[in-house]
């Protein structure tokens, strides 16, 4: 999630208290010269459908993750307790309170004598009440993460360790409690509990609520008295029931989407801030009680719950290829292995991490990953080795990349292997590129990848989005990415695969620490961005071959944008404003070979409809009923919780269509048309 140190790239990342921050200008629109043209003009788009181009790539539209904006603790994960091993803060149980009404008395602390274990539960919360009267209530309570969501006719699963003292002759009693405090139940019956350490799993399922609230989860006793808590978790429902499962509004729209792949662990989470806080896949499978987690490099701890089981069921599950990136010998505070035999150890884990997706089950890793139930591996085409590595100052990614990519290939020798910047030494099958700019910078550069060299290496652009509105993008944004993609999908020969970031952001208050994210969600619902809505009509119509488009547009459309100064690296001067020459239309096309259709799609910048005489030649007949797909709203709109789909796609229907026609093109808007040939 860092940026690139090339000049194209409009952000960078500052240290600030120990976090990551945003420290540049995102708003480059702000200042526009000539930004709306004269009287409508008529523009020409000739489709050559007789002189088809490249095939584009089955991968080219995917999914990128990481820990960033509590993405999976909070986010996709869908376990609702927060702090629920207590493990998140090492002096206090944060996100727990005590419960203590009717003259009851209460209090609670963390407790390491006598742990459930010392891998993944070396602490317990110790709930200590000393007065109970009649018709009073004690014990504890977890706010979630922003509010537990309490749904009307939903079954929740509750699991949890307990032990109570000597003597103890009370129960417990587990509510879900609504912002209003009325308890939202009955829910279950008391849970009798013993002095030795035992898991208990009940089924809460609401009969008194009838609107979705936020609230908390209680557990009480009716009796004074001690006892002890561990793993304290509570799930909805889940997407395809899978246990330990994800979200289900969140997984409905990446599906949307269509990923044809997934981008994992991450990013930055692939490294940490430290060797030490890196995705340790090792530690991230297995039972959740065996799994210590780690501290996310976005400032918060991650439980870990979200491993590498699940990363790859997440991929079974929408029908995705895993990208798997390995940790290669570098974290983003500096350190970093460089010696061939001290990086030895971080190869071979790699190897493993390799055969426990791919591998047999006669082999070590991939007989673990069957008794982990998945018998079947998993197939895996491409590796990434690293993330970001033009941030190492030490410079040795060329020598660790060369390790790992023989080690692998010797092994593997059919994996394409990705490099996270340009090597000496070997040549990697791919290259992954990032961009976060503003949308004037992403047209501008529109043709990046036009004379980029066939012979390869191949390229992944694994980030990249057009970093305007906060949380998540606004329309303006949108129109920034779709034309990026037209380029993109136009030289999808040489862009082998793509995925935007970041994918996921909690939009409550302290939950996000990156700007501007694809889909937003707070704990009872979610929405999907203007720039989501272009993601998905780009990924939904996808042909299997590029068609060329020629555009001819009037002169006095073209608009001249000043660029904002940047904010300016250390070493870097300021940078002076410049003006640059912004097209006034984007387009590509293509062609599905299954259906025959050809699949037009345009993207107008500017503020004043386009009247466009569209030309497909070669296609044959072209019928005169055709779909078109259109998003379009005011510049800065966003949609958010309030308004989930203030800018959001509409279909139509043409009926005009044929070999030659007229269509107007809104004002900042992205058009997929879909015409049926034969």
């Amino acid at each position: 999630m860092n940026t690139r140190t090339d000049n194209t790239i409009l952000t960078v990342r500052t240290r600030s208290l120990g976090t990551w921050t945003i420290a540049a200008a995102l708003a480059c629109m702000a200042v526009l010269i000539g930004v709306r043209p004269a009287a409508a003009q008529e523009a020409m788009i000739d489709v050559a459908a007789d002189n088809p181009g490249p095939a584009i790539s089955p991968m080219l539209y995917g999914l990128m993750t990481e820990e960033i904006n509590h993405a999976y603790d909070g986010g996709l994960y869908a376990e609702l307790i927060r702090n629920r091993a207590f493990k998140d803060d090492a002096k206090q149980p944060v996100h727990w309170s005590v419960v203590a009404s009717g003259g009851a008395a209460a209090t609670m602390t963390l407790d390491r004598e006598n742990p459930v274990n010392a891998t993944g539960l070396p602490v317990s919360l110790k709930v200590a009440i000393s007065a109970l009267p009649n018709g009073g209530r004690a014990g504890v309570t977890n706010e979630g993460y922003w509010g537990v969501p309490i749904l009307a006719a939903t079954k929740y699963t509750v699991s949890f360790y307990a032990r109570c003292e000597k003597g103890f002759d009370g129960a417990l009693t587990i509510n879900l409690v609504p912002e209003n405090g009325s308890v939202a139940g009955p829910w279950t019956g008391p849970v009798t509990i013993g002095e030795q350490w035992k898991k208990y799993e009940i089924t809460l399922e609401n009969s008194n609520l009838k609107t979705p609230s936020k609230g908390c989860l209680e557990i009480v006793t009716n009796k004074p008295g001690t006892f002890w808590l561990s793993q304290v978790s509570l799930f909805p429902p889940t997407y395809k029931n899978r246990a330990n499962g994800n979200r289900i509004d969140l997984m409905e729209r990446l599906a949307e989407m269509r990923p044809a792949f997934l981008r994992f662990p991450g990013g930055n989470y692939l490294e940490g801030d430290t060797i030490a806080e890196r995705f340790d896949w090792k530690k991230t499978i297995g039972p959740l009680e065996g799994r210590p987690g780690h501290r996310c490099c976005w400032s918060y701890p991650s439980s870990d719950g979200f491993g590498l089981m699940e990363f790859l069921y997440w991929c079974e599950d929408l029908k995705m290829a895993p990208v798997l990136a390995v940790y290669a010998g570098y974290s983003l505070r500096g350190e970093h292995v460089e010696k061939p035999a001290e990086l030895k150890p971080f190869i071979q884990d790699a190897l493993d991490e390799i055969e426990f997706v791919t591998g047999p089950t006669d082999t070590t890793w991939g007989r673990k990953r069957a008794e982990l139930g998945h018998p079947a591996p998993f197939a895996l085409h491409y590796v990434e080795i690293g993330n970001e590595d033009c941030f190492d100052k030490s410079k040795s990614y060329d020598s660790r990349y060369a390790q790992f990519h023989d080690a692998i290939k010797a092994k593997y020798p059919q994996l394409q292997l990705i490099a996270t910047m340009r090597v000496n030494g070997r040549r990697p099958d791919v290259i992954d590129d990032h961009y976060y700019r503003s949308a004037v910078d992403m047209q501008h550069d529109v043709h990046h990848y036009d004379k980029t060299d066939r012979k390869g290496p191949k390229i992944f652009v694994g980030e990249w989005a057009t970093v305007e509105g906060k949380p998540t993008p606004t329309l303006n944004a949108a129109l920034g990415d779709a034309a990026w993609m037209t380029g993109m999908e136009r030289n999808s020969d040489v862009v082998v695969i793509s995925c935007y970031a970041p994918l996921f952001v909690n939009v409550n208050k302290g939950a996000n620490q990156w700007n501007t994210n694809l889909i937003g969600y707070d704990s009872l619902t979610s929405f999907g961005s203007p720039a989501y809505y272009a993601q998905v009509m780009f990924a939904q119509n996808r042909g299997d071959v590029v068609l060329p488009v020629k555009i001819d547009a009037p002169a006095s459309k073209r608009m001249t944008v000043v660029r904002k100064p940047r904010t300016p690296r250390p070493q870097k001067k300021t940078e002076k404003p410049r003006p640059v020459t912004i097209d006034p239309l984007y387009a590509t096309a293509s062609r599905d070979k299954a259906t025959g259709e050809v699949i037009l799609k345009l993207v107008n910048v500017t503020d004043e409809p386009i009247d466009a005489k569209i030309r497909i030649a070669g296609a044959g007949t072209i019928a005169a009923q055709a779909k078109a797909i259109v998003l379009t709203g005011e510049r800065l709109d966003q949609n958010s919780v309030a308004e989930p789909t203030k800018i959001a796609p509409h279909e139509e229907t043409i009926d005009n269509a044929g070999a030659e026609f007229a269509r107007k093109l809104p004002a900042r808007s992205i058009t997929v048309l879909r015409l049926k040939a034969g």
